[in-house]
């Protein structure tokens, strides 16, 4: 089959200036660059997309990978899904940005060219500088034509993640998208720090951020796990057959996370690992000198579960130390883990 990347074989790439579901043909997997900004020499810088379209209208359900240049699983677990779908049964279309960050990605860098954070420009702004027209190019040209969004990123460097989804767990299609991809840790975190995810969800997409493990790597577990939640995701939006599931382990639900910063510089042993739970008053990080004198011990400063943490032992002040989850009482107020089978309701 023409663009079947399971095969291996390769299909024409189209080249535009914003996605139109209705240039690609049914039934198969199309490949896509779009144009957003060029550079100096007037060389234009282009994102790679493809585009599963089904036999069938539907939902447009979009993937976007690499909005950190640095932060790679997402790129493999658009390849994997991509990989096992077969566009023939699919209902509606799913579009994957391979990489938003171009620039940064080239550079081996989580920023973008102009050294600034992408994901904390959107909308971004048509008349702007250069990272500003490029968030609100990536917006309008293709992310305004999504039915939901799950935008893919990882840890940075330096620091190490469980594999974790960031929603709002008040709205009920954003909650079930998340439980949906059975991660280990479940944080809510409403779309409001001008994030893509935040953008998107201003337009009424129902959108979740799916963290998946450690930068500058492909790892195939956390990759295969994406990959498998995603693919029930669309099963749920009614975009592909459904498939019995094992259900796994219940995520852990968090009301909200925070970082814990050392106060001064020097050699940083951080003790738990990702997952794990730790309890108010426990030692959860060691600093040294250059000789190696403890000079400072770090505590929790309240019961929870790790949701990442720092893995770089040089630390200047105000250093991060770990990403701790405060977990959701019984009693909390967000959407419960949907029924079965659930269905998933969407911006269409």
């Amino acid at each position: 089959m023409k663009g079947d990347l399971r095969n291996g074989a390769t299909s024409p790439v189209f080249r535009n200036r914003e996605l139109v579901i209705e240039d690609f043909p049914r039934g198969e997997v199309s490949r896509l660059y779009i144009d957003l900004v060029a550079n100096g020499l007037a060389q234009d810088i282009l994102l790679p997309v493809l585009v599963a379209r089904g036999k069938r209208d539907g939902p447009v359900f979009g993937l976007t990978a690499a909005v950190h240049g640095n932060e790679l699983n997402g790129i493999r677990v658009i390849h994997d899904l991509m990989h096992h779908i077969d566009p023939r049964q699919l209902q509606g279309a799913l579009v994957a940005v391979v990489v938003v960050n171009v620039p940064g990605l080239h550079r081996h860098q989580r920023e973008f060219v102009d050294g600034g954070d992408l994901n904390h420009i959107f909308p971004g702004r048509e008349d702007g500088d250069v990272a500003e027209v490029y968030a609100h190019r990536v917006l309008d040209r293709i992310v305004k034509r999504f039915d939901y969004l799950v935008d893919l990123h990882t840890a940075s460097f330096g620091r190490v993640n469980s594999l974790y989804v960031r929603a709002d767990m008040t709205q009920p299609a954003t909650a079930t998208m998340a439980y949906l991809q059975r991660p280990q840790i479940i944080v809510h975190n409403p779309p409001s720090d001008y994030t893509l995810r935040g953008a998107a969800m201003d337009l009424g997409i129902p959108s979740i951020t799916l963290e998946v493990g450690d930068p500058q790597r492909f790892q195939p577990s956390f990759v295969k796990s994406s990959r498998i939640g995603l693919r029930t995701v669309l099963a749920a939006a009614g975009m592909l057959p459904k498939r019995p599931v094992a259900e796994g382990n219940e995520p852990i639900l968090c009301e909200r996370s925070f970082w814990m910063y050392t106060d001064r510089g020097g050699l940083l042993e951080v003790l738990p690992r990702p997952t794990e739970l730790v309890s108010r008053g426990e030692r959860v990080a060691v600093l040294r000198n250059a000789f190696g004198d403890v000079i400072r011990e770090y505590h929790a400063p309240q019961d929870g579960i790790v949701v990442g943490k720092s893995v770089n032992p040089v630390g200047q002040t105000g250093a991060r130390i770990l990403h701790l989850g405060v977990i959701a009482s019984p009693d909390h107020g967000f959407q419960r883990r949907p029924a079965t089978p659930p269905v998933l309701q969407g911006s269409h």
